[in-house]
């Protein structure tokens, strides 16, 4: 189950900040979390340098928890920052730690969506 949960979390993590490229040079370590089947599976990302471990991440200053199932689905559709947006509204992914680094992350992220959505606008209008 957790052999191929480094790939896919490295996967998950490039796409992101391919996406948010505001968010690359930011240090931070994340605890991952996997629900499923009984047990929990824990794993460690470090950031900007994008190495995951098998680790409980004990000096994580984020920490994600959500079932693996809807991860692995997550990554093969190539889930894009609205669809990790969306998950953690509905519930199925929760962030938890410093509150500084959540509020940055979340405050990131919404200048990257209204910044999305001023482009879409703008190719939409028709030309006068």
């Amino acid at each position: 189950m957790s052999s191929d949960a480094p790939q896919l979390i490295e996967q998950a993590a490039r796409s992101l900040l391919e996406e948010v490229t505001a968010l690359k040079p930011m240090k931070l370590v994340v605890g991952i979390d996997f629900h499923g089947r009984g047990d929990t599976q824990q794993f460690r990302l470090e950031l900007p340098e994008i190495k995951v471990t098998k680790d409980i991440a004990a000096d994580a200053r984020v920490r994600i928890e959500m079932r693996r199932d809807f991860f692995n689905l997550m990554v093969e559709h190539g889930a894009k920052v609205d669809d990790w947006a969306q998950a953690v509204h509905e519930g199925r992914l929760k962030a938890t730690g410093v509150q500084q680094y959540l509020q940055l992350i979340q405050r990131v992220v919404e200048k990257h969506q209204e910044r999305a959505r001023l482009r879409r606008a703008h190719k939409e209008r028709p030309a006068s």
